[in-house]
């Protein structure tokens, strides 16, 4: 039989995915808003009208204006809403390409097919795919992220690295415009990052990064100031604390998973839950919120929230740390949530997510031992992975936050692999 040849041409690759991701986008898609999906379009309506957010007492900045951005130049074509979900299947199809083009930096064409089939088949990134949210816009930013931070480290390129290090720098800068808890991750790296070249100046590595670090910064400083003109108060990224407050809850029963209101229904972001859930989160929070609730303003709800919960971690130090490592449940395998009945979606998150942290807990192992031979674009992405997930185990998270990063744990995976397994299957 005539031996196959696969093409080469990534887009041609893996464009079968591409016509999979698009059906299930139209399969699955609803038209009406629903979620987060009405907050990110008030927002991208609101950059057409002048403004991001409302001034004095009505300030909202619940997230950054990176995705509204992006939904203002469909907004100004006035697209139905299946032509702004449509964008995410080819946003996911790119995501693998660069992955791809990253891979094959350092491994072969099949290693480089197989671990970016990998992520292509890694069905937890697909819930998001059919709304308007950033998830899957994220998981693109961080997919080229991975691809420009390894070009800007490859040794063997002799032009372009200005390029790649500035193209590196503004797509850190606009996820955090896009997920602004990576902009807290971006000021404790530029930090670190800082403090080691002081006393190491003739690393290149750390200068490189410093620069990456501090194109980021500027990229996303027009957004601090616009926050710093809003309210007053520097490096102030968002008005959503009441995550940090149900992370907080002393109570027995509660497991740090976040709640939209005291009234639940019977079915809460998709959580159903038990008979009775409601009578006992009013019982437990009805004080507090009826306190929050005759603020008014975003900016002074967000103030209780937090004072709220930073009284809550001082008075039940041992509950909030019960509740990180519940959240580390919720991150990796959609478990557990307070007054939920059981579900069989955590079965399914754990078959595809169990083998990706067994695998983060093998590969720590040698990246530890040989932390000195592992190449640093890794090394700074894996600064990025593990700060990332630290903040947001701190606060109320969902599977959804962790899928963002999934393409750089798989880039990691396939390094430690190609540098410690041998195979030689001939011998089969």
């Amino acid at each position: 039989m005539r031996h196959i040849r696969l093409t080469r041409n990534p887009f041609i690759l893996f464009l079968p995915f591409l016509i999979i991701y698009i059906v299930f986008v139209l399969l699955m898609y609803s038209p009406v808003n629903s979620g987060d999906e009405p907050r990110y379009l008030r927002f991208a309506n609101n950059l057409l009208n002048g403004f991001y957010s409302q001034a004095g007492a009505n300030v909202n900045l619940t997230n950054g204006p990176g995705y509204p951005l992006l939904l203002v130049l469909f907004l100004l074509f006035h697209l139905p809403k299946v032509g702004i979900v449509m964008i995410n299947a080819v946003f996911h199809y790119l995501s693998i390409i660069f992955l791809f083009k990253a891979l094959l930096q350092f491994v072969s064409f099949k290693k480089a097919l197989f671990f970016s089939s990998i992520w292509a088949c890694y069905y937890m990134a697909y819930q998001n795919m059919p709304s308007v949210t950033t998830e899957t816009f994220t998981m693109f930013l961080v997919s080229m992220l991975i691809f420009f931070t390894v070009k800007v480290y490859d040794k063997k390129k002799v032009t372009g690295t200005k390029k790649d290090i500035f193209f590196a720098g503004l797509i850190l800068g606009y996820i955090v415009l896009t997920k602004v808890i990576f902009g807290y991750v971006v000021l404790v790296m530029l930090l670190g990052i800082l403090f080691l070249w002081i006393f190491n100046k003739k690393a290149a590595n750390y200068r490189k990064a410093l620069i990456i670090l501090s194109i980021a910064l500027v990229t996303f400083t027009p957004y601090l100031v616009y926050t710093y003109h809003l309210t007053g108060r520097v490096f102030y990224l968002s008005t959503a604390t009441d995550a940090l407050y149900w992370m907080s809850s002393p109570y027995h029963g509660e497991y740090g998973d976040w709640k939209g209101t005291l009234d639940q229904n019977p079915e809460d972001l998709g959580n159903y839950n038990i008979p009775g859930a409601g009578d006992t989160l009013i019982a437990h929070h009805k004080a507090d919120f009826d306190k929050i609730n005759q603020l008014k303003g975003e900016l002074a709800k967000g103030d209780l929230f937090e004072k709220i919960a930073i009284q809550n971690i001082k008075s039940y130090p041992v509950n909030y740390a019960e509740n990180i490592f519940l959240n580390i449940g919720r991150i990796f395998f959609h478990y557990p949530f307070s007054y939920a009945v059981q579900r069989p979606k955590p079965l399914f998150v754990m078959i595809i997510n169990g083998p990706i942290l067994t695998f983060i807990l093998l590969c720590m192992i040698p990246t530890l031992v040989f932390w000195r031979k592992i190449m640093f674009p890794l090394k700074f992405l894996l600064f990025i992975v593990f700060l990332y997930l630290g903040a947001s185990s701190l606060v109320s998270a969902e599977t959804r936050m962790f899928s963002t990063i999934v393409p750089i744990l798989i880039f990691w995976f396939a390094y430690i692999i190609q540098k410690t397994v041998k195979l030689n299957l001939s011998d089969w």
